[in-house]
């Protein structure tokens, strides 16, 4: 079993952050419930195959030299936790938000992606 702050950490940087897509998959395969909810502004999805697509298509979307990068300290309380995030080229980022999941058995069982204003 995983803890909030692990999971936060490998939500970002083994599947958000992870641009190969065999070892991206496994990471959802093992840090998500197969029935995730995942929220962010565009709406609501559901399993770890959207997870898989948000991933995939946000990376296939993003120049080369865009990556994820932790913008804060993790937050973390018994089953619920927070992250602040930078994404774009090293030191400049071009987009800003958080990450607030709620954990179920060691895994990840809802996120809501928000982005800074």
């Amino acid at each position: 079993m995983r803890n909030v702050t692990d999971l936060l950490a490998a939500n970002l940087h083994e599947v958000f952050g992870n641009r190969d897509a065999a070892t991206r998959r496994a990471a959802i395969d093992r840090i998500y419930t197969e029935d995730v909810v995942f929220t962010d502004p565009e709406g609501a999805t559901t399993g770890r195959n959207a997870i898989a697509d948000k991933a995939a298509a946000l990376l296939a979307n993003a120049p080369a030299d865009f990556e994820f990068t932790e913008d804060g300290r993790r937050y973390a309380g018994p089953h619920a936790g927070a992250l602040a995030w930078a994404f774009g080229p090293p030191g400049t980022p071009a987009v800003r938000g958080i990450d607030v999941i709620t954990a179920r058995d060691g895994r990840i069982a809802a996120i809501m992606t928000m982005f800074t204003a």
